[in-house]
């Protein structure tokens, strides 16, 4: 696995917004789904999370000048937390889990988690 691994781009001239992963979490009984989008202004990529409940997370790095590496990218999903006194859905505990993850970006980031999930005996 390549954890050096860097998109030139995520943008592909049609906006300055970009789906970068699709997080799913299957073992969540309420079947949770995390977004990660990167936005583009003033020359610096903007890294914002959505889930279904309009969480606020945490994230590092909230930003940065070009696309993250794939290692970087793996440590912004396995250290994102949502604000305990404004959780919704109980997202936390969602996020104990290893997820599923799809990424057209980042082709390698499924097997990542997915060689993760056998691991510990998900898959």
């Amino acid at each position: 696995m390549n954890f050096d691994y860097q998109p030139k781009t995520y943008f592909n001239g049609t906006g300055a917004n970009a789906l970068l992963v699709k997080l799913a979490y299957p073992e969540s009984q309420w079947g949770e789904e995390i977004c990660i989008f990167a936005n583009s202004l003033d020359g610096f990529i903007y890294y914002e999370i959505v889930d279904f409940y309009g969480n606020e997370y945490s994230i590092k790095p909230s930003e940065s000048s070009q696309p993250l590496k794939l290692q970087e990218l793996i440590l912004l999903i396995e250290s994102m937390e949502v604000d305990k006194k404004g959780e919704m859905g109980a997202i936390n505990q969602t996020l104990l889990g290893i997820p599923v993850a799809e990424s057209t970006l980042y082709p390698q980031l499924k097997d990542y988690f997915d060689q993760k999930r056998s691991h510990f005996g998900f898959a």
